[in-house]
């Protein structure tokens, strides 16, 4: 019996949830340009990113067993816990080393933080009531993870504007109050979050080590079945690489036109809350996208429309154009995350579902490393728009990828009584700094779901 009614799971959810990703909005503005002004050149910047998405390739499918062995509580609380280290390091950091230590931390808070809270949700949710409709809660986290992002973002823009206190530079300003916001999560995880389970013990652990070698053996060998998964999946690794451009090199495109560091990082705050604004716009569009063009060929029309709005944060002169154009590329973002989402979820079921949402978040990830070292070091080596022209093309050249999923979708469309009518799913949207953008609620109205793919077996 559930000690929480659904409406107290859903609240205590959603609070966590808002406070997760608040200090990440304080970031986003500060963090590039933090590095650079602390004496790092961009191509050292993209070497220290790199760490992070290494660590999350390394660790995201065997971290998954964990939560499901040990609970998701003690594993929430371990990266609330890895996530205070790296933002204390961030605050003090003065070389690439130190930088290179702090994105590893980071990588493996992320890994740990991935699913966890979100399946804690459904499991809560369904225990205090079997028939509750969970989706409705993951659907408004969306919202609240673009309102905390953004709230955040206009924060830490507030808080350079004052420019420096004392010691701290304007650029630090944010860092240090991100961290004590993370102190404040912690602590409300360990309030909120009640997880009934029965004990298992450290053999548990032990357990979900040994598991981790087959996990992973198993999520790649669903690629191999399935010709739809294994495109869908390689749509991260251009959709990863090309989102370098406009979550690194924007805010130094950005302070090129406008000629001051700190000033460019002061508008990227407010520039930052709109933007996450308008990339919950984005996802409000999902139902009239899934109703036309379709899912996959909406899907692989938003590639290309967001590979030109970088062209435009590449070309455009003028601190006006540059940001008219991250505006739209982040309501471009928004639109495309439910609709491949809602792709993947449509090609997997049952015990695959996490193994493959976790192996597609390792492709994004470990594209973005490489991203981040090639573009910034072509951004040293000739210039920032030239790199980011160079990820445009990246994130175009996905597109084609969509083809397999809407001819699979054609093919299932005539004989919908091979099966129920596919109904709503969820999940987790990738964000500017490889966590969620949000969570928005996906109609399979595209067609029903291929015929059990192989994988999916």
């Amino acid at each position: 019996m559930s000690v929480l009614t659904v409406r107290q799971v859903r609240f205590r959810y959603l609070a966590l949830y808002a406070l997760r990703w608040l200090p990440s909005g304080l970031l986003i503005p500060v963090m590039i340009l933090l590095m650079q002004e602390r004496g790092l050149s961009l191509s050292q910047i993209g070497l220290a990113v790199t760490a992070q998405g290494l660590v999350v390739l390394a660790l995201e499918l065997p971290t998954g067993g964990m939560a499901d062995a040990l609970g998701r509580k003690p594993v929430l609380v371990t990266a609330g816990v890895l996530n205070l280290v790296s933002l204390a390091l961030f605050a003090v950091a003065d070389s690439v080393a130190l930088f290179f230590l702090v994105f590893a931390v980071q990588g493996a808070y992320r890994a740990l933080d991935s699913g966890p809270l979100e399946s804690w949700y459904v499991d809560a949710t369904l225990a205090a009531d079997p028939e509750a409709e969970y989706e409705r809660g993951l659907g408004h986290a969306g919202t609240v993870a673009g309102v905390a992002i953004a709230v955040g973002a206009l924060l830490s823009g507030g808080l350079i504007a004052l420019g420096p206190v004392g010691p701290v530079s304007a650029l630090t300003g944010p860092v240090l109050v991100a961290l004590a916001l993370q102190a404040v999560a912690l602590a409300a995880l360990l309030a909120l979050l009640v997880e009934v389970r029965p004990g298992r013990g450290s053999g548990a652990l032990r357990a979900s080590v040994a598991e981790a070698p087959r996990m992973v053996g198993q999520a790649f060998g669903l690629l191999r079945r399935s010709r739809v998964l294994l495109a869908l999946v390689a749509v991260e690794l251009f959709w990863g690489f090309g989102m370098v451009t406009f979550e690194s090199l924007l805010p130094v495109r950005l302070a090129e036109v406008v000629g001051d560091p700190e000033r460019a990082a002061a508008l990227l705050g407010p520039a930052s809350s709109a933007a996450w604004l308008a990339s919950a716009a984005g996802a409000a569009l999902t139902p009239l996208l899934l109703r036309w063009p379709g899912a996959a060929p909406g899907a692989a029309l938003l590639r290309v429309l967001q590979g030109a709005t970088v062209v435009g944060m590449g070309l455009l002169a003028g601190p006006v154009g540059v940001l008219v154009a991250y505006l739209a590329c982040y309501t471009v973002h928004g639109a495309s995350n439910p609709l491949h989402l809602g792709l993947l979820h449509r090609q997997v079921d049952g015990p695959y579902r996490t193994s493959v949402l976790s192996l597609n978040s390792m492709m994004g990830q470990s594209a973005g490393a490489l991203g981040a070292v090639v573009l910034t070091a072509l951004a040293d080596a000739t210039s920032v728009g030239t790199a980011m022209l160079v990820g445009a093309v990246a994130l175009a050249l996905a597109a084609p990828l969509y083809l397999p999923a809407w001819r699979a979708a054609r093919r299932a469309a005539p004989t919908p009584a091979a099966g129920p009518p596919a109904g709503p799913v969820a999940g987790p949207l990738p964000g500017p700094d490889g966590g969620p953008a949000g969570t928005a609620l996906v109609t399979a109205a595209a067609g029903a779901p291929a015929p059990a793919p192989t994988a999916a077996r």
